[in-house]
Order: structure tokens, then sequence, then C-alpha cells
């Protein structure tokens, strides 16, 4: 049986002067090693779901639990403290320190980990460097990298304190075909290796990936679609059938 290591009961976000939420009384769980994709139509929630679970974001009603630990109740500093420990964040933007190069970029995250000394912080960036392909690029400043190695750069910062949960809101959508590709097997490859990720899209070559996807639609989730173990060799017939169920729901 899997173990569940996030879960949101009730989650409930609205804004003032707002007729309707956001989220609306959202109840689900997120499994430890799955890859859990988050899609739906423009405006359903999905960042807004994404940034309440992970803390980013205060919600109006409900609780967010990790690990048993309910994270709603942790005043800021405790919050970020555990943000910068447990979780792991990839946008869409990288938001990359510009004065930095993608090593320190990667480094510096990881020095504020007090757990962890900078000698084996510095071995770790280089690993992930490595693992993400952009080990040659590491001494380059962001603007001096192409769009895909700063993805991957940001990737390996996510990364580098060893996180419970990885969040990425759509972290592919900046990217032309080739290095949407990369990313997304990079991401894959990090999931088979037991990494817990939790991912909004609007891409469904993005959201095969996944081995279960939830679907959002004015704040509520609608429904749910559970899939195997991705494999390249079954990456067609498995976007046509993701791509069946989101058309069955009007996507």
């Amino acid at each position: 049986m899997k173990q569940m290591i996030l879960r949101g009961e009730d989650i409930t976000k609205s804004f003032p002067g707002c007729m309707e939420p956001v989220l609306d009384h959202i109840h689900l769980a997120v499994y430890r090693g799955d890859f859990t994709i988050v899609m739906g139509p423009s405006g359903a929630g999905k960042s807004t779901l994404l940034y309440a679970l992970s803390g980013m974001d205060v919600i109006s009603e409900g609780r967010v639990i990790y690990k048993e630990q309910e994270i709603t109740r942790l005043k800021e500093a405790q919050m970020a403290r555990l943000r910068s420990r447990e979780f792991g964040f990839v946008f869409q933007q990288t938001h990359l320190v510009s004065n930095l190069t993608l090593f320190e970029n990667v480094a510096v995250a990881g020095y504020l980990n007090s757990a962890t000394s900078g000698r084996k912080t510095e071995e770790r960036a280089s690993g992930l460097l490595s693992q993400m392909n952009v080990e040659g690029a590491r001494n380059r400043m962001p603007r001096q990298a192409s769009g895909g190695e700063a993805q991957r750069a940001a990737i390996a910062r996510a990364m580098i304190n060893e996180p419970g949960i990885l969040f990425a809101d759509e972290p592919t959508g900046a990217l032309n075909r080739r290095n949407t590709d990369e990313v997304l097997s990079l991401l894959t490859a990090l999931n088979q290796k037991g990494q817990s990720i939790l991912m909004v899209t609007h891409d469904v070559r993005a959201a095969i990936r996944g081995n279960r996807i939830l679907y959002l639609e004015d704040g509520k989730i609608l429904d749910e679609m559970a899939l195997p173990s991705f494999i390249p060799e079954a990456a067609r017939e498995r976007e046509e059938k993701v791509s069946a169920w989101l058309t069955s729901l009007a996507w």
C-alpha cells in the first residue's frame, strides 16, 4: 500500500470581492513516490492549489498535512524552514539569481540548510548539475545559459536539499520542444528513483509522464486518472488515452 506524504482537507481559497472561491473545499492526497499531475482549463485554480499545498499561499479554510504535521498551523519562520528543507520548487520562469553562476545558484540553496556542510553542499551541487546534463555550463551566468540549461539548473537547485516533494508549476511552459523533452526526461528519471513530484501542466505531453492525473475545474477536482509507470515506447498510446479522457471532460 502506498504511503501518504501530503494531504489537503477541505481546502478553500477565496479572495475579497470574488463571488466564487478559487479553491472550493478540495480533499486530496499525494502519495510517496508518485508523479502526480494537476490539469484543467485556465483559471481552474491549478497553480493556486499547488501554492496552497506547499505553504506558499495561505488558505481561507481547511488543513494541509505533510508527514502527519499540519503545516497550516505553522508560523511563517517555521514554514520557511520546512520549505527550504523538505520542499523543492520549479517554476515556468527559473528565478535564478542573475549575478550568480549556475553552480552558485544551486549551491546557495544548500548553504541555507544548516544541517549540511559547505563541502558536502558543493559536492552535491556538482553532482546534481552533472545529473541534469548541465555540468559544462556550471560557470555561466543565467543570461549566458540557454533556456534548457537554466531550467535544468533550476531543477538541480530544487533538489539540492533532497526534498520530500518536488513541486513543479508549468516547468516546461517557456521551453521549446527539444528542451521540454529533456526536462521531462529528467523529471521522469528523478521520479523513477523515488522522488515524489506534484506538477501543474496544460501540456498533454508533460502530463503523460505522471502515474496519476487530477482534473481540476472551477476550483474542484472533477475526476482523476491512474496510469502505470511511464515508458517511452508506450508514449503515443498513453497520450491518446489521456487526450480521450480529457476530451470526455470537455477540456
